[in-house]
């Protein structure tokens, strides 16, 4: 039995959540994938996995052997980098994981941009609104939206972003414009469900408090292209970040609304794994993209209060 293998097929069996789910991402069949973690099992003279029909779940053996297996398969990894040189020279895979928005309308241009000066660097780009797990995911780098919990990251602020309610001229023609946000479960809504925008959370001009809000949805999507969209043709009003309506607010097909009732301005940041060394590809890339996405999103994370 190949031991790394079968501690790979495992970790991956724990991320998937199933083996049904495991084998669709790592391209095995299923059959396979079950006679692995057996004879794994078998080996080590205990059960790892409890098995159902829809999911697993780990054994106090198991939940031991998964943690000293990721230990262990970092610490190849790095010696494997190391070997091919990723710690004394700007080569090999980097792995990036980012919000799909923001990833699209700025980190790709920068990845393009840092490619084009490093021939030897391929970049493995992962576009997800959840926070992916970097060990889990076995990804160099995250770009972060919102305010960070892990004490245990490296973290370089690149920008915020500011939120904002906003409609399109022709509904607030038709409906007029709100003038408190407790009016807002009146109105027809866009829900964009996030979690960085979910629930509508507005600030009291008056008092500096919080007030939260569960707007009723006329719709709600799962990306915020599709929230501008549908304000744009006059669905609702929607609540999302200002670089994803830029383009329509600069055209006039969306207007600001309660501008003086918005949060403070979301942070953004790289954040990666603390380690005692960095790999010189991590390195130049947070180099390289930290001043480039400031700039970027510069002109975002600015309240314009009325």
């Amino acid at each position: 039995m190949d031991r790394l293998e079968a501690m790979e097929l495992l970790l991956g069996t724990v991320d998937a959540g199933s083996l049904s789910a495991a084998a669709r991402e790592l391209k095995i069949p299923v059959t396979t994938l079950t006679r692995k973690v057996a004879d794994l099992e078998e080996m080590l003279g205990t059960r790892l996995l409890i098995r159902t029909t829809r999911k697993i779940t780990l054994t106090d053996a198991g939940a031991a052997y998964v943690a000293a297996a990721r230990r262990i398969l970092d610490m190849v990894r790095d010696q494997e980098h190391e070997a091919t040189g990723e710690f004394t020279s700007a080569r090999g895979e980097l792995v990036v994981t980012a919000p799909v928005q923001l990833g699209r309308l700025h980190v790709l241009p920068v990845i393009n941009q840092f490619l084009a000066q490093y021939p030897d660097i391929t970049v493995r780009l992962l576009l997800s609104d959840r926070n992916i797990d970097l060990i889990d995911s076995h990804a160099d780098l995250a770009v972060r939206i919102g305010e960070l919990a892990d004490s245990n990251m490296i973290a370089t602020r690149v920008g915020s972003l500011r939120p904002i309610l906003c409609a399109s001229p022709d509904f607030i023609g038709q409906h007029s414009v709100p003038h408190d946000p407790a009016e807002l479960p009146k109105y027809s809504c866009v829900v964009f469900n996030s979690p960085y925008l979910s629930p509508w959370r507005f600030r009291l001009p008056s008092t500096g408090k919080l007030l939260t809000l569960e707007v009723k949805a006329r719709l709600e999507v799962t990306a915020p292209d599709a929230a501008v969209s549908a304000a744009v043709d006059g669905v609702g009003i929607t609540l999302v970040f200002e670089h994803d309506a830029d383009a329509a607010l600069k055209a006039g097909q969306l207007q600001i609304l309660l501008p003086q009732f918005e949060v403070d301005p979301v942070p953004v940041h790289l954040v990666h794994v603390s380690r005692n060394l960095m790999a010189i590809k991590l390195r130049n890339f947070i180099d390289f993209a930290a001043p480039r996405l400031r700039q970027s999103l510069s002109g975002f994370g600015k309240q314009q209060k009325s």
